[in-house]
């Protein structure tokens, strides 16, 4: 045990002479690195393990109606803060930049949907709901310039920053810019359980708590289903629930999802890194675990201030090793969602999947983009026309992992209302006004370019040159 006080000892010197960072962040690191040293225990005994009942994860349609009454309605809408993890960047996607402002639809951003969406609220029941956006120091600078073009809507918008950790080097322990890595590649954003000290750190959290707010709805910037949701703020408001995670039913796409538990009495939150190996496939199935967490949660802000203060809010740590230079280095993070088990009256809501639509690579662009989705007041809806619930498995190589190279290949994107999945590799481009239907698979050998003509339609095709077109 000596070695880890010397390790953290010398860990507090070093940070100490960190200038670019604030008290609270180097706080917040060392007591993150100490807690990660001692080892506290991540595992859950796999026997203890219960299945919520519909008290801890309430079925949707058992929700109360909104009230009928738009004054109502508005003292709701009145109390309730947005908050949008902003601190991505559109990196996978080959995009510079925050993920964000990435275009999804009619030439729109994540961002102008989320600004539209709310200020149509904010106009039909006269509220004035704030939009806060949790940037990234790798976000902010960016997020600052485009937030401008907002300035004239009827939308109070606030980024503040979440907080900036040194990577700590895996050999020594030491962290990476003491060792003159000055650059953004020494730090790290450390994960999105972070969104509640930084509330209170930024002075965000006291100043809407002095104007009456009391919950805020947080959810990725990149799921387009997460829009504000009356019956829930409702029934959270009745139930005094102080946390709300919204889950939905997994399907075999989302079998790495983390699931809600009851454990020891306290609902709690299951990831696959605390699952012990031997049970590992079981956490997968889809019968033991039927649902799994969609990220939009909504908590009280009263609630985040005790727990903040108190330094109650101890989320299961996320180590994350990354090479920067050849230099072996270890990122800690930890998950909003994983706070649930602090929080008093709990819950989960079992949520329609359309409240889970993100957008993390161009498959997903594509379906959206599609005419299985329609725009209507900021909101991406999908077309009642498609009797399947569930979404066509899209898999493009990878020819179409950068948004412009996808772009680029399709002259537009084609009709997949009755498509189950389609699979593209290899050097392929689409022509205009192409309808897909069944299982359609497009693979051009090496070498080959396959180009899909105008009007072309394909139902229950494998193509492997332009002889089976």
């Amino acid at each position: 045990m000596a070695t880890d006080t010397a390790k953290i000892s010398q860990l507090k010197s070093a940070v100490a002479n960190l200038s670019q960072i604030s008290e609270s962040e180097k706080t917040g690191f060392v007591n993150l690195v100490s807690r990660y040293l001692s080892g506290e225990a991540q595992q859950v005994e796999w026997s203890k393990i219960q299945t919520p009942t519909d008290e801890v994860v309430v079925p949707y349609d058992t929700l109360a109606p909104t009230p009928e009454d738009p004054d109502e309605t508005k003292k709701l809408l009145d109390k309730l803060v947005v908050l949008k993890l902003n601190g991505g960047l559109g990196t996978t996607m080959g995009c510079t930049g925050p993920k964000s402002v990435i275009e999804v639809r009619n030439g729109l951003t994540f961002l102008d949907l989320i600004v539209i969406q709310i200020e149509n609220l904010n106009k039909k029941y006269g509220c004035s709901v704030p939009l806060l956006l949790m940037n990234s120091f790798n976000t902010h600078d960016d997020t600052q310039k485009i937030i401008e073009k907002y300035s004239n809507s009827n939308i109070e918008i606030h980024t503040f920053n979440q907080s900036q950790y040194p990577r700590l080097v895996v050999d020594d322990f030491v962290p990476l810019p003491s060792k003159g890595h000055t650059d953004k590649d020494g730090w790290y954003p450390p994960g999105h359980g972070d969104v509640f000290p930084s509330l209170k750190n930024s002075g965000k959290l006291d100043a809407l708590l002095s104007q009456g707010k009391e919950y805020v709805f947080v959810a990725n910037s990149d799921n387009l289903g997460a829009v504000v949701d009356l019956k829930i703020l409702n029934h959270l408001i009745r139930n005094k629930n102080e946390y709300c995670m919204e889950v939905t039913p997994k399907t075999l796409a989302d079998v790495k999802g983390g699931t809600l538990i009851s454990y020891e009495g306290k609902v709690q939150l299951l990831e696959i890194a605390q699952v012990p190996d031997q049970h590992v496939n079981e956490f997968k199935s889809i019968e033991k675990f039927k649902i799994f967490n969609t990220n939009n949660l909504w908590v009280n802000l009263k609630a985040i201030k005790r727990l903040v203060e108190a330094d109650a809010l101890k989320m299961e740590i996320i180590p994350n090793p990354k090479e920067v230079d050849g230099v072996k280095v270890l990122q800690l993070e930890t998950a909003a969602g994983a706070a649930i088990k602090f929080f008093d009256h709990a819950i989960g809501i079992n949520v329609p999947r359309s409240r889970f639509l993100p957008v993390k690579a161009t498959s997903d662009l594509l379906l959206v983009q599609s005419d299985l989705y329609t725009l209507v007041d900021g909101f991406v809806i999908r077309n009642p026309a498609r009797t399947i619930p569930a979404n066509p498995s899209i898999d493009l190589g990878p020819e179409y992992k950068k948004v412009t190279n996808f772009l680029s290949r399709f002259k537009s994107i084609p009709s997949i209302i009755e498509l189950d999945s389609l699979k593209v590799a290899g050097d392929v481009w689409f022509g205009a006004g192409i309808t897909l239907k069944g299982k359609v698979s497009i693979l051009a050998k090496p070498g080959v370019k396959l180009e899909i003509p105008d009007g072309a339609v394909l139902q229950n095709k494998e193509i492997n040159g332009p002889e089976d077109l």
